[in-house]
C-alpha cells in the first residue's frame, strides 16, 4: 500500500519564500497488523546453508640476511667490519657512491625543503593522552589445557615479534602433586588462543623458562629437580640437550636467564640449594663456573642462602643480583679474582622470600625488590635501605616488573589475584590503578616490549592479557628529568640519614666505653680519700647557704629601717643624705661579682671538659680509623700471603709436574734401553742359532 500526499497551492504563491511555523503531531495513515500475513513468513535456519569449513594453519618462514659470502657468518662483528674494509678499498665500490652521492642529496634537498612526515597537532594528541585516566582492559584468557591445573611459574614473550609467548607450568606444592600431572609447558600464539602453537616436553616440570633474545627460536628452561634444559622450536617439542642430574642443582631453578655474550650461547641459574651456577648451552655436561651464596665469604653449603630470584642486565654485563629466601639481596661481580670476591655487598630490608628483583630499564643503578606486603625501589649507593617503598598490603606480593617505556611506572601482583600499576611520579601512597584479574592468587607477570599488554600468570594456570591505557605506555613531557631527579634527592636524602645513624652509633660506643672506664678509675681511689673529698664537698655547700641565709636576713633587715625613717622624714619634710647604705650596696655588688666570676670560671670548666670529651671521640674515632686501616693492611696482607701461597702452590705443581715429566722421561729411556738389551739378546740367539745351523751343515757335508 502506497501512502500518498497532495501538496495544493495558488498559482499566485508560487516564488513565495517559505514560511515555516511549529505544528502538532498528527498521524498521517494508520496500517492495523494482519496475522494471516504470518503464515507466509519462512524463518531462516542456519543448518540448512551448505559452507564448508575453512581451516587456517600460521607457517613460518627463517628469513635470513642475505648479500654475504658464504665464507662469512654475518652474526660475527669481526668478519663482517673485515669484510666491509675490503670492499671500501675497491675502484668499482668507490665509484658506485660517488654516483648515487649527487641523487642522494638531490632527495635530501628535496625532503627538508618540505617534510611530508610532519604532524602539525602532535600536541595536541598528547594533552589528550595526559588527561586520560589510567585503565586498563582484559583482551585474550588463555587457560592450562591440563585437567590437574598448575601454576604458571614464568612467563617469557618472543623477542621481536611479541605476538607469542612461552608459559611455564608447575605445581611447586609438595604435597598435593597428582601422579598423573603433566609436565608439559606451552608457546602460545595470541592470534589463536585456545590451542598451544607448541608443546615443550620436560623431563621434569619446568619452574623457569626463558626466550633467548638473539635467536627468537630458542629457549632455556629450569626444571623442578635442578636440571637445565633448552629447546629449538625448529627441531622440534623434546629438548636439545638437558644437563645432567650429578652436576645440576639440588633444589628447584627459580632463576634461569641468558647472558650478554658474541656467540649468544651463554646463560646462568640460581636456586634454593644456596648455588648459582653458569652454563654454555653448547655443552650442558657441567658448568663452566660455580658460585656458593655464603654471605660470611668461607664458601660452606651449610651456610649459603637459598635463591628465589636472579637479575641480569645487559648494559652491566659483569654485574648480577640474587634475590633469597631470608629476604637479603646479593650483589655479585662476575669478573672478580677468587669466588669470595664475586659477593661484592649485600641489602637487607624485606621480611621474607624476594619472589622479584628487576633493574629499572632507563637507570640501572635503580632497581625494584617485591617481598613480603611491600615493593621497594633501590640504589646501588645506598645499601643500608631502600630510597623508596610502597605500603604494606594486606596481602602478600607476589611478583613485580618495571614498564619498558615509562621509567617511574611499575606493575606488582598480589595473592588476592589484584593486579596493581603504581606510577611514584604522580602518586606514592596508592597504586594508580588497581585491577582484580581474577580469585586465584596471581603468580607470574610479564610485559610486552612495547609496554602496551600484560601477561599475568594465575596459581590455577591461566594468563590472563591485558591492555593498559595509552597514558600508562607513553613517555610523558620531561619525564626522565624528573625522575632522575627523583631518584637523585632520594639517594642524597638516604645517604645523610646512613652518615647520621653511623654519628650515633658511634658516640654511643663511646658513651659506653665511658661508662666502663669510670669504675675502673673509682676502684683506684683511696677510700679515705674519697670520704674526705665528699667531707669537703659537703661542709662547703652548707657554708654557702649560711652565707646566703644571712645575706637574705640583713637585706630585709635594711628594707624595713629604710622604709621607717622614710615615713618620719615625709612627715617632717626632712631630706636624708643618699650615702647612707653605700658601703652596703658596695660589698652587695662585690658579692654578686664574685658569685658572677665563679659562674664564669664553672662554664669555662664545662666547656674545657665538653672540649676533653671532643678531643677523646675524636682520638676513639681516629683509632677507629687507624684500627680500620690496619683491619685492611692484614686482609692485603693476607690477600699477598694467600697469592704467594697459591704461587708457591703452582711452582710446586710445576715442578711435580716436571718432575713426573723427567720421571717419565727416564721410564722411557729405560724401557728403550730394555728393548736394545732384548734386540741385542735376539740378535745373540739368532747369530748361536746360525752358527748351529752351520755346524750342522758342515757335519752333513762330511
Amino acid at each position: 500500500m502506497e501512502i500518498t500526499y497532495t501538496y495544493t497551492r495558488k498559482r499566485s504563491e508560487f516564488g513565495r519564500h517559505c514560511n515555516f511555523t511549529d505544528w502538532p503531531a498528527r498521524v498521517t495513515v494508520d496500517i492495523p497488523p494482519d496475522p494471516g500475513m504470518a503464515d507466509n513468513f519462512i524463518p531462516q535456519d542456519p543448518v540448512d546453508v551448505n559452507t564448508e569449513w575453512l581451516q587456517t594453519e600460521s607457517r613460518g618462514v627463517n628469513h635470513t640476511e642475505g648479500g654475504w659470502p658464504r665464507d662469512i657468518n654475518p652474526q660475527e662483528p669481526e668478519q663482517t667490519a673485515r669484510f666491509r674494509k675490503k670492499l671500501e678499498k675497491e675502484e668499482n665500490y668507490i665509484n658506485t657512491i660517488t654516483h648515487l652521492g649527487s641523487l642522494m642529496e638531490h632527495c635530501v634537498r628535496q625532503n627538508n625543503t618540505v617534510n611530508i612526515y610532519e604532524e602539525y597537532f602532535g600536541e595536541e594528541e598528547t594533552a589528550e593522552v595526559e588527561d586520560e585516566p589510567p585503565s586498563a582492559k582484559i583482551i585474550s584468557v588463555i587457560r592450562d589445557p591440563n585437567v590437574p591445573k598448575r601454576t604458571a611459574t614464568r612467563i617469557s614473550w618472543q623477542p621481536g615479534t611479541s605476538g607469542k609467548l612461552a608459559v611455564a607450568y608447575c605445581s611447586l606444592e609438595f604435597q598435593p602433586n597428582v601422579e598423573d600431572m603433566s609436565l608439559d609447558s606451552y608457546i602460545w600464539d595470541l592470534v589463536k588462543p585456545n590451542k598451544p602453537e607448541l608443546t615443550l616436553k620436560p623431563s621434569s616440570p619446568l619452574v623457569s623458562l626463558e626466550y633467548n633474545p638473539k635467536d627468537s627460536y630458542v629457549l632455556l628452561g629450569g626444571c623442578y629437580n635442578g636440571q637445565m634444559a633448552y629447546w629449538d622450536t625448529r627441531k622440534g617439542k623434546l629438548p636439545v640437550e638437558v644437563s645432567t642430574v650429578e652436576v645440576s642443582h639440588r633444589d628447584p631453578v627459580y632463576g634461569a636467564l641468558w647472558l650478554q655474550s658474541k656467540t649468544g650461547t651463554d646463560c646462568f641459574s640460581a636456586s634454593t640449594d644456596g648455588q648459582v651456577l653458569w652454563w654454555d648451552i653448547r655443552k650442558l655436561s657441567e658448568p663452566t663456573e660455580t658460585l656458593i651464596l655464603d654471605i660470611t665469604r668461607k664458601g660452606l653449603l651449610e651456610n649459603a642462602l637459598g635463591a628465589i630470584s636472579l637479575e641480569f642486565e645487559p648494559t652491566l654485563p659483569t654485574k648480577f643480583m640474587v634475590g633469597t629466601e631470608q629476604g637479603i639481596i646479593i650483589a655479585g661481580n662476575r669478573k672478580a679474582k677468587s669466588p669470595l670476591e664475586k659477593i661484592a655487598g649485600t641489602y637487607s630490608g624485606h621480611l621474607g622470600p624476594i619472589y622479584a628483583l628487576t633493574r629499572n630499564p632507563l637507570y640501572p643503578k635503580i632497581f625494584l625488590t617485591v617481598g613480603d606486603w611491600t615493593a621497594r625501589i633501590w640504589s646501588e649507593e645506598a645499601k643500608e635501605s631502600s630510597i623508596m617503598w610502597t605500603k604494606y598490603h594486606l596481602s602478600h606480593l607476589t611478583d613485580g616488573c618495571w614498564s619498558t617505556v615509562r621509567p617511574a611506572v611499575f606493575f606488582t601482583t598480589r595473592s588476592d589475584g589484584t593486579l596493581d600499576v603504581w606510577d611514584f611520579l604522580f602518586k606514592q601512597k596508592d597504586p594508580s590503578l588497581s585491577l582484580k584479574v581474577c580469585n586465584e592468587p596471581l603468580s607470574s607477570l610479564r610485559l610486552q616490549d612495547t609496554g602496551r599488554v600484560v601477561a599475568c600468570g594465575s596459581k590455577v594456570g591461566t594468563v590472563t592479557l591485558l591492555e593498559i591505557s595509552s597514558g600508562l605506555c607513553t613517555l610523558q613531557r620531561n619525564e626522565k628529568n624528573m625522575v632522575n631527579a627523583m631518584f637523585e634527592r632520594e639517594t642524597k636524602r638516604e645517604k645523610i640519614l646512613e652518615a647520621r645513624h653511623r654519628e650515633m652509633r658511634l658516640k654511643e660506643r663511646g658513651k659506653l666505653e665511658g661508662q666502663e672506664a669510670v669504675p675502673e678509675k673509682t676502684a683506684v681511689e683511696d677510700p679515705q680519700e674519697v670520704l674526705e673529698r665528699v667531707r669537703k664537698e659537703f661542709f662547703e655547700q652548707i657554708e654557702a647557704e649560711m652565707r646566703r641565709k644571712t645575706r637574705a636576713e640583713t637585706q630585709d633587715l635594711h628594707g624595713k629601717d629604710k622604709e621607717l625613717l622614710g615615713e618620719e622624714v615625709g612627715a617632717h619634710g626632712i631630706q636624708l643624705p643618699e650615702e647612707e647604705g653605700v658601703e652596703e650596696k658596695e660589698e652587695e655588688k662585690k658579692e654578686e661579682e664574685k658569685e658572677e666570676e665563679k659562674k664564669e670560671e664553672e662554664k669555662e670548666e664545662e666547656k674545657e671538659e665538653e672540649k676533653k670529651e671532643e678531643e677523646k671521640e675524636e682520638e676513639k674515632k681516629e683509632e677507629e680509623k687507624e684500627e680500620e686501616k690496619k683491619e685492611e693492611e692484614k686482609k692485603e696482607e693476607e690477600k699477598e700471603e694467600e697469592k704467594k701461597e697459591e704461587e708457591k702452590k703452582e711452582e710446586e705443581k710445576e715442578e711435580e709436574k716436571k718432575e713426573e715429566e723427567k720421571k717419565e722421561e727416564e721410564k722411557k729411556e729405560e724401557e728403550k734401553k730394555e728393548e736394545e738389551k732384548k734386540e741385542e739378546k735376539e740378535e745373540e740367539k739368532k747369530e748361536e742359532e746360525e752358527k748351529e745351523k752351520l755346524k750342522e751343515d758342515t757335519d752333513a757335508a762330511k
